[in-house]
């Protein structure tokens, strides 16, 4: 009888004109997505500590599986984990934190003699092409002096910044906890998730989860060993062409991992700001290593390490980058590519997977459309 039913319904017409419920719709989705931006802009804090918490617990609770399938309980699986966890920290602030601090100390006192060497070398330059002396030498003072100023911002920014690392102890602690209770015992979350989630889009939201699941894991492996390798390469190899402190540099090229793509990039400035002040073979040999270490690890680090599991296209990850850092700071940068993974899994399941498109077919008319042609040229 339903299907005799299906069988007498009228076919949908796609191509037929708005109407006003169409409108109201479309009017009703676009207030409920300001309502979300404006809740999430107010409950940033929260919702950021959450996002991170449960983003390691995703990353941790493999292990946690794998020790479950040995014999051990879930909760001293958890216990065992974090213990090594905070070994690792405590090893970790207390053989590199003490040297970083003491050599980031000395590159800030050192910035503005580096940024005279720096003009030194400028006007070395200067002197051999004396058609730009006329139109620089009148503001070589304000040049220095904004130099100046600009190398005192950056040293209150660093200032702040570690202020605001401490002041945050507070708040890990929280998103500590949370990370703990999410996986002593996620059975009750994952639980309430699928109750969430209509009978009819239960099993796409279960492959939602575990395709998440998957690809911050090997997200979290890839910046870990990437973030690693490039940091122990880059310090190494500046040492040799004697650009120091080299240990700054390398956690440096460490923490700009966690940003995607501009981290790196942005990390490496100060790094080649020492090796300006050094004089010009020393500015290119530093330029040299810090492109051979990024087209090593983009070439043979990224595709080795995290394979295709987080396959997005740098356009969407710069955009994600500049959305996310613009609503949360620092963190939403940091996690971009989580973001953009998910809502990518998201698409492909619950609207790109039903349509049940032929990928072939599709990227050979992409590849007309690219080339400016069409099968049939009725088509315009």
């Amino acid at each position: 009888m339903s299907e005799c039913l299906d069988k007498s319904r009228p076919p949908a017409n796609h191509n037929r004109p708005l109407t006003f419920e169409d409108l109201a719709r479309l009017l009703g989705l676009a207030v409920l997505i300001f309502l979300c931006i404006s809740l999430a802009t107010t409950l940033k804090p929260a919702l950021l500590l959450s996002a991170v918490s449960f983003l390691v617990a995703m990353v941790v609770n493999p292990v946690i599986v794998r020790l479950e399938r040995r014999g051990l309980k879930r909760g001293l699986a958890v216990l065992l984990v974090g213990l090594f966890s905070l070994a690792l920290i405590v090893l970790a602030f207390w053989l590199l934190i003490p040297p970083f601090l003491d050599q980031l100390q000395a590159l800030v006192q050192a910035a503005p003699d580096t940024w005279k060497r720096i003009y030194g070398q400028i006007g070395v330059w200067i002197d051999r092409y004396p058609t730009f002396k006329s139109v620089i030498s009148d503001r070589q003072n304000d040049m220095f002096n904004a130099a100046q100023a600009q190398v005192g911002g950056v040293a209150r920014f660093l200032l702040r910044s570690t202020l605001g690392v401490f002041g945050s102890l507070f708040g890990a602690v929280f998103g500590l906890m949370l990370g703990i209770f999410a996986l002593s015992d996620p059975l009750p979350i994952v639980n309430a998730y699928q109750k969430l989630v209509p009978e009819r889009h239960r099993k796409p939201a279960r492959r939602v989860l575990v395709r998440m699941m998957r690809a911050v894991s090997a997200w979290a492996r890839g910046v870990l060993i990437n973030g690693a390798a490039t940091g122990i390469s880059t310090g190494v190899l500046l040492s040799l062409v004697h650009v120091q402190p080299a240990l700054v540099f390398g956690v440096l090229a460490f923490l700009g991992e966690f940003v995607p793509m501009v981290g790196s990039i942005i990390a490496a400035i100060p790094a080649l700001f020492v090796a300006a002040s050094m004089g010009a073979t020393t500015f290119a040999l530093a330029l040299l290593v810090i492109l051979f270490v990024q087209q090593v690890e983009s070439n043979l680090l990224i595709p080795f390490v995290m394979g295709k599991q987080m396959n997005l296209h740098p356009v969407t990850i710069l955009f994600f980058t500049l959305a996310m850092g613009s609503l949360f700071g620092l963190a939403g940068a940091i996690l971009v590519v989580p973001t953009a993974a998910l809502i990518k899994v998201v698409i492909g399941e619950f609207y790109l997977r039903p349509q049940e498109i032929d990928e072939e077919e599709l990227a050979r008319e992409s590849q007309q459309i690219i080339e400016g042609r069409l099968d049939s040229e009725k088509d315009f």
